[in-house]
């Protein structure tokens, strides 16, 4: 059996995932370039956004603002919010542009984007916190669980399990179409092939194994504990309040997805968190410096293996549970980029040096904003300073 989507569905998807691999791509080529010597050489005990040079903090940040925002003139990007994390808090957090060009509402630190596919690494924390219980296995086949089978005719879904999933290796295309219907291309666990469908599959799972839909589910057991007030994945009240409206190429706006039960039930856990950069900040420091284990967060041994390097993706890449890896001599960063029509976001942090950003624009040339300050050295300044 397989499930049907509508056309432009597909359509959507597929753009998405082209965007998506653009982004992830452009960004690996510019945090090796530069952010990555600023999180893999910074000293973890200097104090401020003060550089060696002596100039002060506000004079580096003014020069950080002016920076966004003439990259956001430059590429017609109408809103962008940033948090960048240091010494595992919340450093500096600051909204440029508007959240409408129609209506010019200025974008705040409350501001709500679409996280798109960094919904994947909220997603997995919470599949590894049941594998930590013993709810789910993470080498158990999925077909141990699910009530129905996500494809017939081919045995190796029965090899297919939860570490699978999240490190995209379940051999699943990223979308199935009616070109490319669902198929498993690989034995599951030989090759990495990024893959939504592999995590529509296993958030079935998780659905049918908690008895509660996606929502509820996470806002429970993750958004909530973790003081995520401002995340979710419902359309409500909040988000037709604070919500940013998506743009074209050109700055013009369209209308926002307002996902119904149904779309959530199928996309949640691969791209449909809304969230602001300071709520997804407060996840993000979990990851990265994580209080005591309880019955929300991981224990170590779970979040050493949710980190650990899983399949090779390229020399210099791979895919743990849910993070991409970018390896450098000395030690790694665990990001992942979000791609979404009209939404661009980008997510990198070092877990030994407790350094990290959050970006999130709602324009569709977010990209452009994004990797030219990842290659620029004015946030570098003031994350090692």
């Amino acid at each position: 059996m397989t499930i049907d989507l509508k056309d432009t569905e597909v359509k959507t998807m597929s753009r998405r995932m082209r965007r998506k691999q653009f982004l992830v791509e452009s960004a690996r080529a510019a945090l090796g370039l530069s952010l990555l010597p600023l999180l893999t050489q910074a000293q973890g005990n200097q104090k401020s956004a003060e550089p060696k040079n002596g100039a002060p903090s506000e004079t580096l940040i003014a020069d950080f603002e002016r920076l966004i925002s003439k990259l956001m003139e430059e590429a017609i990007v109408p809103g962008l919010s940033i948090a960048l994390i240091k010494d595992a808090k919340l450093f500096w957090r600051r909204g440029f542009g508007v959240k409408d060009s129609a209506s010019k509402e200025p974008v705040d630190n409350d501001t709500v984007f679409e996280a798109a596919s960094v919904s994947k690494t909220v997603f997995a924390y919470a599949v590894m916190k049941l594998c930590e219980k013993g709810v789910i296995g993470l080498d158990t086949p999925l077909t141990k669980y699910s009530p129905k089978p996500f494809l017939e005719g081919d045995p190796r879904i029965e090899l297919i399990t939860a570490r699978h999933v999240l490190s995209h290796t379940s051999g699943f295309q990223n979308w199935r179409s009616d070109k490319e219907p669902l198929k498993i291309h690989f034995t599951p666990g030989e090759r990495h092939m990024y893959s939504g469908e592999g995590y529509s599959y296993l958030q079935s799972v998780v659905t049918h194994m908690t008895g509660q839909p996606i929502e509820p589910y996470l806002k429970a057991n993750l958004l909530v504990p973790f003081g995520m007030a401002a995340s979710g994945y419902a359309w409500n009240d909040t988000f037709e309040k604070l919500m940013a409206r998506p743009h074209d190429q050109k700055g013009k706006p369209f209308d926002n997805n307002k996902p119904t039960a149904t779309h959530i039930a199928r996309y949640a856990a691969a791209g449909e968190l809304r969230t602001t950069p300071t709520d997804y900040a407060k996840f993000l420091i979990e990851v990265i410096d994580p209080k005591t284990s309880d019955a929300f967060r991981l224990n170590k041994e779970s979040r050493k293996e949710m980190l650990r390097p899983q399949v090779k993706v390229a020399d210099s890449t791979s895919w743990a549970l849910g993070w991409q890896i970018q390896h450098t001599e000395k030690r790694d960063l665990i990001m992942h980029g979000g791609d979404n029509k009209g939404f661009h976001a980008f997510v990198a942090a070092s877990v030994e040096r407790k350094y990290g950003f959050v970006i999130m624009t709602n324009g569709e040339n977010g990209t452009q904003v994004i990797n030219k300050l990842i290659l620029g050295d004015a946030m570098q300044r003031l994350l090692v300073g």
